[in-house]
Order: structure tokens, then C-alpha cells, then sequence
């Protein structure tokens, strides 16, 4: 009874070991792709997600990763006039599934290091010679696409989707970074003083302005203190006449009585 015991837990425990060195069941997860290669041939399609058998021993199961990856790679380059910049670059992409045995055959799982790494390189050379460094700096966004638009292209070719592109870092020589920095500053300074120029000439402008008003006021206060010092002068003139009036009206010749008797006998 325990022999056959035995026998049946070493028939259990052989077939496993037999079953897990052959292998006949392929698992492709989540974002990936199975390539089968039968005999050092690929063949199609290729495998989605889920559960896949294969022959054991005639069979070659790859597994291809096609979802989004990021690679960064640094590219040193010279502006249209000879100044030496250096770039990081970050690149989002995935491998188009469908075609993962094309990336597979020509490529095998090194596509990074063969294709993505000496194109970014490559492309980045050529877009930054077109633009001098100033240039580089303030169209950044519109060199970036271009960048990107070429990258794409190329990596398509290879079955390598290019999701999104970004200039992580993007700096020139200490000598050049050292002049910008001068510029920026003598600009700065440019500007304040033209700024204070400005507000010394609208200070001089209200204190002209405030002049006038002020001028305009005296003036005003002067003609009023004027007319107010005629007709004092002639009050005073009149004043002056009464005090010297001795009480007689003046004499009038001609046979004309000049005021009418305003107490008349009575009768």
C-alpha cells in the first residue's frame, strides 16, 4: 500500500517537473504582446493578452512590452552660430503592438540602444543647427515640435510610436550662459532707468501743472483783492465828501428854484 503511495506521488512530482520544463502554456499579461518563434521562424499573428499554448521544444515564446515607456537620452549639439549646447531628452512611447514580431526580427529587445537613443541624438543635432542660440531660447516650444514631428516620422518607420517629447534640461557653455545673464541685467538696468526717466518727467509735469494752478490762484485772489480795493477807495472818497458837507444845499442862479419847499405855509 505505501509503495503504491510512493509510486503515485513520484509520478505526480515527475510529471510536474516534466511539465514545467517544457512548458506548453504561454501567459501574455497587460500591455503585452507574445511572439511566437517555431523552428527560428517567427510566425503570426501575434499573440494578445491571455492565456496561449505552444509546442514544447519546437516553440519560442517572447514576450514584447508595448506599453508607454520612457527613455531619456542626452544629445550635445551647435546653434546655427557655433555655440555648443547640451540637451536632455525625455520621449514617451510604445511599440506598435501589431507589429512587436517586426520590432522583435529586426530589432530583438534592444530597439533603446539601436534605434531611439542615436535618433533623438541625430534629430536634435539637426533641428538645433537650424536656429542660433538666441533663437533656441525664445522659440524653445517651436523647436521642441519640430523635434518631435521629425522623431516621430522616423521611429514610425521602425514600428516605435512616439507618444509625447520634452526638453527636460536644455543649457549652453558657462561663456555664453555667463553673457546672456549680462545682457539680461543691462537690459534690466536700461529699463529702470528709462522707467525713472519717465516718472521724473511726470513728477516735473504735476509740479508744472501745480505751479500754474497755484499762479492762476494768486492771480484770481489779486483781481478780487483789486476790485474789493476800488470800491473800498471810493466809499472812502464818499465818506470824505459827507465829512466836508456843511449842510447847505449848493446855490443854484437863473431864476430856477431848484427844490420845491417841502413845508408850505399853511393857510
Amino acid at each position: 500500500m505505501l509503495n503504491t503511495v510512493f509510486r503515485a506521488i513520484a509520478v505526480i512530482i515527475g510529471a510536474l517537473i516534466i511539465f514545467s520544463i517544457v512548458n506548453p502554456v504561454v501567459i501574455v499579461g497587460p500591455g503585452e504582446r507574445g511572439v511566437l518563434v517555431r523552428l527560428g521562424k517567427i510566425e503570426e499573428p501575434v499573440w494578445g493578452e491571455g492565456l496561449h499554448l505552444r509546442i514544447p521544444i519546437l516553440d519560442k515564446a517572447v514576450i514584447m512590452d508595448v506599453s508607454i515607456q520612457k527613455e531619456q537620452t542626452e544629445a550635445d549639439a551647435s546653434s546655427k552660430d557655433l555655440q555648443d549646447t547640451h540637451s536632455t531628452i525625455a520621449v514617451n512611447y510604445h511599440i506598435d503592438p501589431d507589429q512587436a514580431h517586426h520590432v522583435y526580427q529586426s530589432l530583438r529587445k534592444e530597439y533603446i540602444q539601436r534605434v531611439i537613443d542615436p535618433n533623438v541624438q541625430e534629430v536634435v543635432k539637426a533641428v538645433t543647427a537650424r536656429y542660433t542660440a538666441v533663437e533656441l531660447i525664445t522659440q524653445r516650444e517651436k523647436v521642441r515640435d519640430e523635434i518631435k514631428d521629425i522623431l516621430r516620422e522616423r521611429l514610425a518607420q521602425r514600428h516605435i510610436i512616439v507618444d509625447d517629447f520634452s526638453i527636460v534640461n536644455f543649457r549652453f557653455s558657462p561663456q555664453f550662459a555667463q553673457a546672456i545673464e549680462a545682457k539680461q541685467t543691462a537690459e534690466q538696468l536700461a529699463l529702470k532707468a528709462q522707467r525713472d526717466l519717465e516718472r521724473i518727467k511726470i513728477e516735473a509735469e504735476q509740479k508744472i501743472a501745480s505751479a500754474q494752478a497755484e499762479a492762476e490762484s494768486l492771480r484770481l485772489q489779486k483781481e478780487n483783492v483789486t476790485a474789493e480795493l476800488v470800491q473800498l477807495r471810493q466809499i472812502e472818497a464818499q465818506m470824505k465828501a459827507i465829512d466836508k458837507w456843511d449842510g447847505h444845499l449848493p446855490q443854484v442862479t437863473g431864476g430856477v428854484t431848484p427844490f420845491i419847499n417841502i413845508n408850505p405855509t399853511r393857510p
